[in-house]
């Protein structure tokens, strides 16, 4: 088996440097043969700051991603990459480039623009603080708020998921299905919230919770980890989905980015429905 070709990869923002992260790491993910080494520079917004980044790329070369605005320190920036032969990249341009044609008109050139601490920023506070007093069936007497209600099983990563759509701005609450354990009765009169079911393999579940359960140096030999159990456990729970007609979303091979983005399909689906 070959290893892995080990690569130097310099990330400069004028910003926290989120946006270049994804964009970075979803890039690299598609070379499964490389690991970067990754350098992170955020909040690099002046001479002297570009300066040292630019002595951390000449003493480690590599490839040179970047999202800055600033005209002089990007120029400065590329620059010195072209002198020493490193390559560099600005990960926006092609969207700024296609956005600003479409729209007739300039961008703005402020770093950081979608950080700002406006309505949609203090929204975003507000549903993760209402996510995290909702999580596992916690404060379930007023759910009509929320904007998703994530029901399950144990570790069907229902608290990640709500965290993840929490950060983009919805009111997700969850609920833990447990065989023979009367839901909130607040469930079945809530008409704002969409409620999704979420499943997952008998076997996937079962590794799982005794990894779980490993990390917690507890035992292993229970019900909670036992394969005919948590079969039923599954099967209890996708009877329940049907029965109540709540869509289901199998998240045995998802990441929880991909289980949040079906989730919000489902969600944005039924907005338009209610719009039309």
């Amino acid at each position: 088996m070959s290893s892995k070709r080990v690569f130097h990869l310099h990330l400069v923002s004028d910003a926290t440097g989120e946006t270049l992260n994804m964009v970075a790491r979803a890039a690299c993910a598609q070379y499964e043969d490389a690991r970067p080494i990754e350098h992170v520079y955020a909040l690099v917004r002046g001479p002297k700051q570009l300066e040292r980044v630019l002595g951390e790329i000449e003493n480690a070369p590599g490839l040179v991603m970047f999202t800055m605005v600033n005209e002089e320190l990007r120029a400065r920036l590329e620059k010195r990459c072209a002198e020493l032969q490193t390559p560099c990249i600005s990960v926006l341009d092609p969207a700024m480039k296609a956005l600003g044609q479409y729209l007739g008109k300039e961008s703005s050139h402020k770093p950081g623009l979608q950080h700002i601490m406006d309505a949609e920023y203090f929204d975003r506070i507000a549903a993760l603080n209402y996510t995290m007093s909702h999580d596992d069936g916690q404060s379930a007497g007023d759910l009509n708020e929320a904007d998703i209600v994530l029901l399950g099983v144990s570790r069907t990563s229902k608290t990640p998921t709500c965290i993840y759509l929490a950060n983009r701005g919805i009111k997700a609450a969850n609920i833990p299905i447990v065989p023979g354990a009367a839901l909130p009765p607040d469930l079945e009169t809530a008409e704002r919230p969409l409620i999704v079911g979420l499943t997952t393999s008998p076997d996937r579940l079962v590794q799982i919770r005794k990894n779980r359960l490993l990390s917690l140096h507890e035992n292993t030999d229970t019900d909670y980890v036992a394969p005919d159990v948590v079969a039923e456990e599954i099967t209890f729970a996708r009877r329940l989905f049907a029965k109540n007609g709540w869509p289901v979303i199998d998240v045995t091979r998802r990441s929880i980015e991909e289980t949040a983005a079906a989730v919000l399909n489902l969600y944005n689906e039924r907005q338009r429905e209610r719009m039309s």
